[in-house]
This record gives C-alpha cells, structure tokens and sequence, in this order.
C-alpha cells in the first residue's frame, strides 16, 4: 500500500504568488543597470576634483582676499584685516573702474567684430578652394594658432619697434617718410591697433578652420537646388549655407567675446597697459593695482567683479545653447 505525498514546492506560500516572484536574474540586472548609470560620474571624479583644487579653491581665496585690506605692511607683520565690502565701494564708486570697464566693452566688440568677419571669409574660401592650395592655407592658419602667445607677442615688439621695426622701414620704403621712426606704442590708439591686430591674427584661424569644417556638413544637394532655381552665389550663401552656419556662428561669437573680454598676455606685454594706463582692460587693470600697486585686495575685488562678468557670459552662453537643442527637438 503506497502513500502519496504532495510536493512542498507545488503550494505557494500565504500571500505569495508565483507571479510575485522575480525573473531569474532581474536582481542582478537592475544592479547592472544601477552600476553602469554610475560609471559616468565616476569617469567624472578626477576631473572634477582636478577642478575644483586647481579652480575652485584659487577662486574661493580671492573671494575672501577681495574683503581683507591687504597691502605691504598686512604681509610684513601677518596682519588679516577685514574691511567687509569696503573694497567693492571704493572700486564700484571711481570714476577709473568704469572708464576701464567702457575701455574694456570697446575694445572686446571691436576684436569680435574682425575675428568673426575675417574667420568666416577665410572659412568660406577654404571650401572653395582646390585641394593644394587648401591643404597650404590651412597650413598657414594652424601654424599661427599654434604659435606661442608670448612668443607671438615678442614678434610683434620686433616688427612695430621704433627705430629697427620692419613696419616702419616698409612704410618709409613706400614714401611715408614721417613713419620712419614712428612710436606705435606712444598713443592709446596705436597701441590698441598693434594689439587688435595681433588678438585678430591669433584668434581668426579657429574660427576659419572650424567654419570651414562646418561647410563640410552642408548637403550638396541643396546648392543644386538652389542653382536650378536661378540663385547666385549670394542667394545661395543667405538661403543655404547661411542658415546651417548660424548656430556655429552664434556660438563661436560667444566664445570670442569670452576669449577677448579677459585677453591679459597681448596688452600686459606689449606695454604693460600704457601709455599712462591708458591700454589697461579689466584684467591688466586688477593686475596692475594687486600686484603692481601692492594693493592686493583691492586688486582681488576688480579680479572677482571680471570673474562675474564672464560668468555671466558664459551663463547666457550655454542658456541659448541649451534653447537651441531644446528648440531641435
């Protein structure tokens, strides 16, 4: 005589169902998922803490310099004096901050102005030009993006010198025998023109290049398009190359503002901001009066008011890109 037995495992447990039960290897699947979310941050960690010891902390301590009265005889004896806000009123209330400031806005747009205008035209004749002679001016371009900021600066001093520049010995060569021994960096506006030109011939070819490189995603079909429909080449350049460089154009414009606004190496080196001060921007102006003057909280608030602004910038900047893609989507 058998005896039958049920099995266990064929009744649930109370409150349980075989269909509450997790699939083999959900767990893990969900902690996989869990894990390779967070591999992404972690990649993220070494440059954000490279940022933050080498950026944030520099930052930080000008922000607490920028309330000290720190001068010679603070540093001397190890003195910290805090003087609250009494830095940001004495810069925001002179007539000199503002007059840099005004100094500073000017000098930026005209900067912009060139670099976005000659960029675009050298851009738009690298995609016209034939292979050889493209491959020799992006040459040309690379080699003076590349060149050293200093090393650019000092070949400048030598071309516009007074008494051996070559500039001044071409211009008498044509018969303007008065520039023979012209002093570029004696007036506020020779100086300034030196320097535009310098900032100009170092920025335009990563405009050029970048814009020639966007010309390059243009769908050649729709210049067919255009042509058959009797458009010329300005009509194809506002119909079709135009609109698909926009975005390029829009940021690349920022991006040279940014690059210009807080320009130090070309005007501190050309002449050390003057004649008289008169070349100083935001920046050379904070250097001059922290370090220069020894006024050194003084010159940390001017830094961290420039500090703002370009935040600012850069703030309005990815907000237009980020409404950009939005406006894509």
């Amino acid at each position: 005589m058998s005896v039958q037995t049920e099995r266990t495992d064929a009744v649930p447990a109370a409150g349980i169902s075989k269909t509450d039960a997790p699939p083999p290897g959900e767990g893990q699947n969900r902690t996989g998922k869990r894990g390779g979310a967070s591999a992404p941050y972690l990649l993220l960690l070494p440059a954000l803490a490279a940022t933050v010891v080498f950026l944030g902390w520099p930052l930080v301590k000008n922000g607490l310099l920028s309330f000290q009265n720190l001068n010679p005889r603070q540093l001397i004896l190890h003195l910290t004096e805090w003087n609250g806000i009494d830095n940001y009123q004495e810069v925001l209330s002179g007539s000199e901050f503002w007059k840099v400031v005004a100094r500073t806005v000017v000098f930026t747009a005209a900067n912009v102005v060139l670099i976005m205008v000659f960029g675009t035209l050298i851009g738009l004749l690298l995609a016209r030009l034939g292979k050889r002679m493209r491959l020799t001016l992006l040459l040309g371009l690379v080699l003076a993006w590349a060149m050293p900021m200093l090393a650019a600066t000092t070949v400048y001093q030598w071309l516009f010198a007074q008494r051996f520049g070559v500039v001044n010995w071409i211009l008498d060569k044509l018969g303007w025998h008065s520039m023979a021994d012209y002093n570029w960096f004696g007036t506020q506006f020779s100086t300034f023109s030196v320097v535009t030109l310098l900032i100009v011939w170092q920025s335009v070819p990563f405009v050029a290049i970048n814009l020639y490189a966007a010309t390059t995603t243009i769908p050649k079909e729709l210049y067919e398009a255009a042509s058959l429909d009797g458009a010329g080449a300005w009509t194809s350049f506002t119909s079709v190359t135009f609109p698909f460089l926009r975005p390029f154009l829009w940021a690349t414009t920022f991006l040279e503002i940014i690059w210009v606004f807080k320009s130090f190496a070309q005007l501190f080196a050309i002449n050390r901001g003057g004649p008289d001060r008169l070349t100083e921007t935001l920046p050379v102006y904070a250097f001059v009066e922290g370090v220069g003057n020894q006024h050194f909280g003084m010159g940390a608030a001017i830094s961290f008011l420039t500090i703002l602004t370009l935040l600012a910038l850069t703030a309005y900047y990815l907000r237009t890109v980020i409404k950009q893609e939005e406006d894509e989507l």
